[in-house]
């Protein structure tokens, strides 16, 4: 009853043979590559055996080590003589396997001799679940073209959901991969009915590389179009994409500060009464520092008085009989109340020492010049310089603002994003939000008002369809419960001692090597229902990274509503 069954016809000519001279375990067995065959790493195997009742357990699994040696050989030097044909001795291949399923779930270690066949087909799917993802999302390619997918049900809220992705900066293609999941989500034909109403939210935090979804890319030649195909991928640009950016400093007419491209942006800030009304302030104390300091509750009794403010047209305020239009204006008057003898008590709080008042006013201060190009009151139709999530993907592009400007932006965005979503309720369309550098919005040390939306949307984003797509270079500095709350991790090219730390511990050992020689376009990704982490290649973008790239927009493209919007003063 040892004889074991064939798997499909490959087993008639097995690629190799379970090996008697290592140990056989359910999880883990080695086997003897056959001569003329070859495993790689990643090769998906099935074998069967044959139970004394007559049962068949059928085992899958991957290639996670190969090894080739000279039998025979005693001694390093030995394969000179060998070579040489003094000393006879013989090449053996032979490869690692971890098993990924059993089917039925019988943990029985393979028997030494028995059949190894290359899983395809049908049989690869069971292997690796796909057979069981009753929706499925195309995430890329084995290096042979054929299609990885993960379950959709863990990225859309309904099992579990968030990606986290890290990588080297410039070489792990983090934002790069973030994009082409979001192309997946929306032309696969994965969500149905519901990628309609589907949005995405991208922070653009380097360069202007975001800011040409909409354009094809002139780049992309046959064969990723044919990688593409593999996937049932239309090879194509975003269709529906809207671009924000902040207003140039210094412009009087809030002119978007990009310099690649002049149409189809629009500028975006905060006019003074929304900064009153929707209690922003707390946004520019989002460092990690700030929460150290004991000048917070001047902060929030700050709030408390602007509240009171009445709003003027354009998006001014009056607060206590004087005019506001512009933030520095603001943070005069708020100095001024807080330091005010007759003032402090009700401004900054009782019992609150010069000293701390001080310290608020010095960080209220050095966050003027940053921030006064975002809030402001002194542009006409300021709803027109509001940033609305219209389109299928909106892009915030943050890069010429300082840190501080930066995580204001996140915050009020995120924050105002997910406030709509909560007061609509439980909805079956999502709103994709993708950040990278979440070590500085999210950091493992300290507490801020980002950081406590950002966890938020990790903790209670899936119960309304909230999903966090977020990227850094070492996970090891982002706040666990973010991490914690991922469904799909995905890991791209890491630096040595990156790899080593215990956020990665969902990589086996080998993979954990791997991570640090990955090239752009290769991706590990781990989901739930899979042991084993997939070794994942995404073809190159079908829209446009960076200007030099960028071809035509379909149908002749878009003028802005402005015509004199993007020129210079």
């Amino acid at each position: 009853m040892d004889s074991d069954p064939a798997v499909g016809s490959a087993m008639e000519q097995p690629v190799a043979r379970v090996i008697g001279t290592e140990d056989a375990t359910p999880l883990e067995f080695w086997v003897g590559i056959a001569e003329g065959q070859y495993l790689q790493l990643d090769d998906v195997v099935a074998l069967q055996r044959v139970l004394p009742d007559g049962e068949i357990v059928k085992v899958y699994g991957m290639v996670s080590q190969v090894r080739a040696r000279h039998e025979g050989a005693r001694f390093d030097s030995d394969v000179f003589l060998i070579e040489d044909g003094v000393l006879p001795a013989e090449v053996s291949e032979a490869a690692q396997i971890t098993a990924t399923r059993f089917e039925p779930e019988i943990f029985v270690p393979p028997r030494p001799g028995q059949a190894v066949a290359r899983a395809e087909g049908e049989e690869r799917d069971r292997a690796l679940f796909f057979d069981q993802m009753s929706e499925r999302l195309p995430i890329g390619l084995s290096r042979s073209n054929e299609p990885f997918y993960a379950n959709l049900e863990f990225l859309d809220g309904r099992r579990g959901a968030h990606v986290n992705i890290s990588g080297i900066s410039g070489v792990a293609t983090k934002t790069t991969y973030a994009t082409f999941l979001l192309h997946s989500l929306f032309a696969s034909g994965a969500l149905g009915a519901r990628a309609v109403n589907t949005k995405a939210l991208i922070f653009n935090v380097k360069g202007e590389d975001l800011l040409f979804l909409d354009h094809p890319n002139v780049a992309l030649d046959d064969e990723q179009r044919n990688r593409y195909r593999s996937l049932g991928l239309p090879a194509e640009a975003f269709r529906s994409v809207g671009i924000f950016a902040p207003p140039r400093a210094g412009s009087a007419t809030a002119v978007p500060d990009v310099s690649a491209r002049s149409e189809g942006v629009t500028s975006f800030f905060w006019t003074l009464a929304e900064f009153c009304r929707e209690d922003l302030l707390p946004f520019l104390f989002a460092d990690a520092e700030d929460d150290r300091a004991h000048y917070t509750m001047v902060v929030y009794n700050v709030m408390a008085q602007l509240r009171r403010a009445t709003a003027l047209d354009d998006g001014g305020v009056q607060i206590e009989g004087e005019a506001i239009r512009t933030f520095r204006d603001l943070a005069d008057l708020i100095t001024r109340k807080v330091q005010d003898e007759g003032d402090r008590y009700e401004w900054a709080g009782p019992a609150i020492g010069t000293g701390t008042v001080n310290a608020f006013v010095r960080r209220l201060q050095g966050a003027v010049r940053h921030i006064e190009r975002l809030i402001r009151a002194d542009v006409p139709n300021p709803e027109r310089h509001r940033v609305r999530l219209e389109h299928q993907v909106t892009v915030v592009d943050l890069h010429n603002l300082h840190d501080r400007a930066k995580r204001f932006v996140v915050g009020v965005t995120v924050r105002r994003a997910f406030d709509e979503k909560e007061q609509a309720g439980q909805s079956k369309e999502l709103l994709l939000v993708v950040l990278d550098e979440l070590n500085k919005y999210a950091p493992r040390e300290g507490a801020s008002p980002i950081k406590e939306i950002l966890l938020d949307v990790a903790e209670r984003g899936r119960s309304l369809g909230v999903i966090l797509i977020g990227a850094q270079q070492t996970a090891s500095e982002v706040e666990r419960r973010i991490i914690a709350n991922s469904s799909i991790r995905v890991v791209g090219r890491l630096d040595s001692a990156e790899a080593a730390r215990e956020e990665y511990g969902f990589l086996p050992t080998m993979q954990r090597q791997r991570s640090t020689i990955l090239k752009p376009g290769t991706m590990l990704v781990s989901q739930p229902e899979l042991p084993v982490p997939l070794v994942v290649e995404f073809p190159f973008p079908a829209w446009a990274t960076r200007a030099s790239e960028a071809g035509p927009l379909p149908g002749g493209g878009s003028q802005p509503d402005d015509p004199f919007e993007g020129l210079t003063e």
